[in-house]
């Protein structure tokens, strides 16, 4: 009985000192009691290791989501640079297109110019033996002979175009243009004339060739008269075009033959106004264009036939600078192509 006593008397000190309730257990349950805190801190034993246990798995899940994160963040770096790689190798494969047609216009420039160089080199070494040829015994002499050869045969046919077109010197009143008579003018240029006392003169095929018409033209202007000087510059044309390929002299200005409604043709540097000429003036395309003249006044300008007959007299010149002989001067067209053949002709021409 003391010892159920004991407790509940105790029970107030305790109360005094400690607040919270207390729960009093009887001797006979105090195995129960026992048995149920063993159980109980056998339940929180085993609790604390499951809470170590998930502790540790969620460390563990903590690190490997990290590491997941630190994954995706370089898988997206990579996408990046992918992406960056992906339009360098677009931007590579643009320019090895645009170079592998540059290279194939290349091969074909390459393969013509290689072409050329083929032939170029078949006419050197051809020229090469040639030149061993004429370097051996009467080398010299056989390359003179054959110039003299060539120089027969070019006479020959410019005396055949002297016959087809025969410029005579004809006595009557002086025409317009041409000299009253003939100078006889030798290779280096030195000229005597003759009295130029209205003696006469020249005349193609039995045409007079006068500048009249082509200086001035009015009402009362003598039609026979413009028709014929047309059909002289025609012959004279068509002379000079023969002489120009028998000689293999390419004319300066060439001629578009028609007869009496001949052309001749002035290649020149035609320089027009581009686009943008309209916010700068310091910006022109130059482009070379060719005019043509006539050498007839029918329906055409003055100015343009006079000029069209300068032109021709210029190729004139041309062939006479040639063979080595100056010209009579701008306005002796007919003079000037005599003197041509006369030249020709001479023996002078086989032996120089």
């Amino acid at each position: 009985m003391e010892r159920n006593r004991t407790p509940a008397a105790a029970e107030p000190n305790k109360n005094k000192s400690d607040p919270e309730k207390v729960k009093v257990i009887e001797w006979e349950e105090f195995d129960q009691e026992l048995a149920r805190l063993w159980s109980l801190s056998s339940a929180l034993k085993d609790a604390q290791e499951k809470k170590q246990s998930l502790k540790q798995k969620l460390e563990s899940l903590i690190e490997v989501e990290a590491e997941s994160l630190n994954r995706s963040n370089e898988l997206e770096e990579m996408q990046q640079k992918l992406e960056a790689r992906k339009v360098v190798m677009g931007n590579m494969s643009m320019h090895s297109m645009v170079a592998v047609e540059d290279t194939k216009k290349n091969e074909g420039q390459l393969s013509t110019e290689l072409r050329s160089l083929l032939v170029a080199g078949t006419a050197l070494s051809a020229a090469r033996k040639k030149l061993e040829l004429l370097s051996r015994d009467n080398g010299y002499i056989r390359l003179k002979n054959l110039q003299k050869m060539l120089r027969r045969r070019q006479q020959n046919m410019i005396t055949q175009v002297s016959l087809l077109y025969p410029v005579k010197f004809t006595m009557g009143p002086a025409h317009e243009q041409e000299l009253e008579s003939f100078p006889n003018t030798s290779r280096s240029g030195n000229s005597a004339r003759f009295k130029p006392a209205n003696q006469g003169t020249l005349t193609i095929l039995g045409l007079h060739l006068t500048m009249l018409p082509f200086k001035m033209t009015s009402f009362f202007t003598d039609k026979k008269e413009v028709q014929k000087s047309a059909t002289a510059l025609g012959y004279v044309g068509h002379a000079v075009c023969l002489i120009a390929s028998y000689l293999k002299v390419p004319l300066r200005y060439p001629l578009r033959l028609g007869g009496s409604h001949s052309y001749i043709i002035d290649y020149g540097p035609s320089v027009e106004p581009t686009s943008s000429d309209l916010s700068s003036n310091t910006v022109v395309s130059t482009d070379v264009k060719h005019v043509e003249f006539p050498l007839f006044l029918d329906g055409q300008d003055t100015t343009r036939a006079a000029y069209a007959v300068f032109l021709l007299n210029k190729d004139l010149e041309q062939l006479l600078n040639y063979i080595g002989v100056k010209s009579l001067g701008p306005r002796h067209v007919l003079a000037n192509l005599k003197e041509l053949i006369r030249t020709v002709q001479s023996v002078d021409y086989i032996d120089t």
